[in-house]
């Protein structure tokens, strides 16, 4: 499919890669770029990956088809408010918001009757940040979750699919509430996880850093990510998170009951060795 034009708000690594992706597959025939610094356009215009750059929100939606939100959750609300007044009638619009459930009540009640507001969250992030770590590929083979309110039309929600398996990902359907719990516990808890453990070794001996390796990199590799963009994801979804820790304690607690039971440990690190093994990881 190919849109006329494509709108992106913010030129991040999610906003650039969806850039390069549509523009490698010829998913827009235009593309705009918005950002609220100069100095952000500056790396958009170098790459060469959009018609029109600019601060100007008005001249980078005028005339769009989609519109994706690629902003921090927090930045998505004002903006919508200040684009609602000049937002092209019956544009689709989505975003790339890691919470659903605040972004969609609001973005949604924003657009009514102005637009078609439709969520969507790709899988295919990074510890990385900027329109430096964008890619062409980040998407491929990656699952995009849209999250439609039960009045959606489905005519818009088969648009917001079909723009995300154009640029190479597998769109799956949740609502919004879904979404939050499923996303509390493969991507929210693991964050948090990790950046527990992080401070954890730190505080009980820092020494040990000198001494880690790759297992340790790889289960700590996202607390790298941009600390005030996760502190506003765990306050958007603060409830599932919490449901998610306070599960993961009482699954640490059991497994002091068989720490000293060879049969059970195993078994136990089997179970996980073979759920782990049967992900679908995407080959990038």
């Amino acid at each position: 499919m190919t849109f006329s034009k494509i709108a992106i708000i913010g030129p991040g690594l999610l906003g650039g890669s969806i850039a390069m992706a549509a523009r490698a597959r010829n998913v827009a025939a235009r593309i705009s770029v918005w950002a609220r610094r100069e100095e952000a356009l500056r790396g958009v215009e170098q790459l060469g990956i959009a018609d029109c750059v600019s601060t100007d929100l008005k001249a980078v939606v005028a005339e769009a088809a989609l519109i994706v939100f690629c902003v921090p959750i927090g930045a998505m609300s004002p903006l919508a408010e200040k684009m609602a007044g000049y937002v092209p009638a019956n544009a689709l619009v989505t975003d790339v918001g890691s919470v659903k459930r605040p972004v969609v009540e609001s973005l949604g009640r924003i657009f009514a009757g102005r637009a078609r507001f439709v969520g969507s969250h790709p899988m295919a992030g990074s510890e990385q940040t900027g329109i430096e770590a964008a890619r062409a590929d980040l998407f491929e083979g990656t699952v995009c979750i849209v999250t439609p309110e039960g009045n959606t039309p489905p005519e818009d929600v088969r648009l917001a699919r079909e723009f995300w398996a154009a640029l190479g990902c597998r769109p799956e359907i949740l609502t919004p509430a879904e979404h939050d719990e499923v996303i509390a516990l493969v991507s929210h808890l693991p964050h948090l996880l990790a950046a527990t453990l992080v401070n954890l070794v730190c505080e009980q001996n820092a020494d040990s850093l000198n001494f880690t390796g790759s297992g340790f990199r790889d289960t700590t590799r996202v607390a790298s990510g941009s600390p005030a963009m996760w502190a506003e994801i765990f306050d958007g979804n603060r409830e599932q998170v919490r449901k998610s820790v306070l599960a993961l304690i009482e699954k640490l607690k059991g497994t002091l009951d068989f720490m000293d039971d060879d049969t059970k440990m195993r078994q136990f690190l089997t179970d996980a060795k073979s759920r782990r093994d049967s992900l679908k990881i995407p080959k990038i």
